[in-house]
């Protein structure tokens, strides 16, 4: 099977990598597809099964592991696994698109690792921690404990940004839109 490119988006939580991802997936003239990820978490409000994320036990994440199903997967929280099945992978470019991930920085980090020529990885940076923890709150989603755990974890993930190939500051969202979609646009080629 021909192999299309792949465009990831990484950041920490609440830094507008949904987003900005669902800004370049508007723009037919990339072809991008979605790439659906699995996960053992809950859904949140009104996502669904199969459209926003494949929503899996713990026990058949584990079993999904030991046949290698995924092209990458992390276990983000305790107890809580997210990846990208190679299933996925193969049924965007089995429909002639290139794939648009919005996964977390090692996930990001890993297809960028698995698929090195075909792989445009770009960090979301948020302004400032202040700013990503109003934006979380603002979401209304995640309880204070949630949010604590997030902000931790981003501080974390903001020290690998240099191993993405572009970062992009998002303090204006329109500016930021317009930076992503030239790096796409040069990455594409379209």
């Amino acid at each position: 099977m021909k192999q299309g490119k792949c465009i990831v988006f990484s950041a920490p939580s609440g830094s507008g990598k949904t987003t900005l991802a669902k800004h370049l997936l508007a723009q037919d003239i990339f072809k991008l597809m979605f790439s659906i990820s699995a996960t053992t978490r809950p859904p949140r409000g009104n996502e669904q099964h199969g459209k926003d994320y494949y929503f899996l036990t713990e026990e058949e994440f584990k079993t999904k592991i030991n046949k290698n199903a995924f092209a990458e997967y992390e276990e983000v929280y305790p107890g809580m696994f997210y990846g990208t099945l190679t299933s996925e992978l193969e049924r965007i470019w089995a429909a002639g698109k290139n794939v648009l991930f919005d996964i977390d920085v090692v996930g990001g980090l890993n297809i960028k690792k698995l698929y090195p020529e075909n792989t445009l990885a770009i960090f979301i940076n948020p302004p400032n921690l202040e700013t990503l923890e109003a934006r979380l709150r603002h979401r209304g989603t995640e309880s204070d404990e949630k949010v604590a755990m997030r902000l931790a974890k981003a501080e974390t993930e903001m020290e690998r940004a240099a191993a993405f190939d572009h970062i992009v500051l998002n303090d204006h969202l329109e500016t930021a839109k317009k930076e992503v979609y030239d790096l796409a646009a040069n990455f594409l080629n379209a």
